[in-house]
């Protein structure tokens, strides 16, 4: 008869066996695994170290073409905007950097700055819409009238574009009489803001798209009343350029592509989503200078953009009389 000892010594084997196999097993499968991460690792570090090198690289190649642009700026743009007045039209949320630098490109075609209209959140407030159209009506002047179908921006804009714009060269740089206490109505409704003297009408205008896209549930809202804002300056001057960057990903609440997916509003306005660099600057003057001849077109490296840049024209524009473009 089998005693219990025998039991105890058979049952101590088996474990003694099962953990032998373990430890045997664990040690044969940790050399390959261990192994096959230190080349994944590896490969994965060669291959950052490949894609930061390829970054740099082309960061210096982005740097170096910055530069002989901002450098040969003062040439390309020679002249292109002489016996222009324009305005700088500025979006709630818009970089003070990008617009100071494209005011210097403009100056530098030879445009006068006539100033700066700076619209607040207040003024986009889809809650506020019934102070603008209070404005407005009390404003207007007796013979402006509006389409049935327009919003209380589209008739804002057409009473502001009367203010600030004209598209009558032998006016640019009066103000307007019939709309002399528009700026000061909606200064104190808080709905915007002026620097120097846009109420010395331009015959041009610059829309300074805000930064980044507006958010949130009336992002969508707020970026078609700045398009509606760009058309009606357009219509009221010899042209308008709204211009920005290019946003890292596609929002409703940004405004240019609104406006390029406008197909009325994009035939007349065009947009720039390259105005953070330098050669958007120089495509936002060639741009201008394409409204002059009444064509509009959609320029970038965004969705929508057709080319980088307009075609350059000949130097000095000639004064035209056209509405809008």
């Amino acid at each position: 008869m089998i005693d219990f000892r025998y039991h105890l010594v058979s049952i101590v084997a088996i474990f003694l066996a099962l953990a032998v196999g373990i430890v045997l097993g664990t040690t044969l499968l940790q050399e390959p695994a261990i192994e096959l991460a230190r080349r994944t690792s590896d490969e994965l570090t060669n291959a950052n170290n490949d894609l930061r090198s390829e970054l740099d690289t082309l960061r210096g190649r982005e740097a170096g073409n910055d530069a002989f642009v901002t450098a040969s700026t003062p040439e390309m743009v020679a002249n292109a905007l002489t016996g222009q007045r324009v305005l700088l039209v500025e979006a709630p949320g818009a970089s003070s950097t990008v617009r100071e630098a494209a005011q210097q490109t403009l100056t530098e075609a030879g445009a006068e700055i006539a100033g700066r209209v700076t619209f607040t959140d207040k003024f986009l407030d889809p809650k506020g819409t019934g102070v603008v159209d209070g404005l407005v009506s009390q404003l207007k002047p007796a013979n402006m009238m509006f389409p049935v179908t327009s919003t209380a921006w589209d008739r804002a804009a057409t009473l502001l574009a009367a203010t600030y714009v004209t598209n009558d060269q032998a006016q640019a740089g009066t103000p307007n009489a019939t709309t002399a206490d528009v700026t000061g109505a909606f200064e104190t409704g808080g709905l915007l803001s002026t620097e120097g003297e846009p109420a010395k009408r331009s015959t041009l205008a610059v829309m300074i798209a805000p930064e980044r896209p507006y958010d949130g549930e009336t992002a969508e809202t707020q970026a078609g009343a700045l398009a509606s804002l760009a058309d009606g300056f357009d219509i009221g001057s010899k042209g308008t350029v709204l211009a920005g960057a290019v946003p890292l990903t596609a929002s409703p609440g940004d405004v240019i592509s609104v406006v390029r997916d406008d197909g009325d509003i994009s035939k007349r306005v065009s947009t720039v989503d390259t105005l953070d660099m330098p050669m958007g600057r120089v495509a936002t003057v060639y741009a201008l200078r394409e409204q002059l001849d009444g064509r509009a077109g959609q320029y970038g490296i965004g969705k929508g953009a057709s080319l980088i840049a307009p075609a350059v024209t000949t130097a000095t524009p000639s004064p035209t009389t056209q509405s809008g473009s």
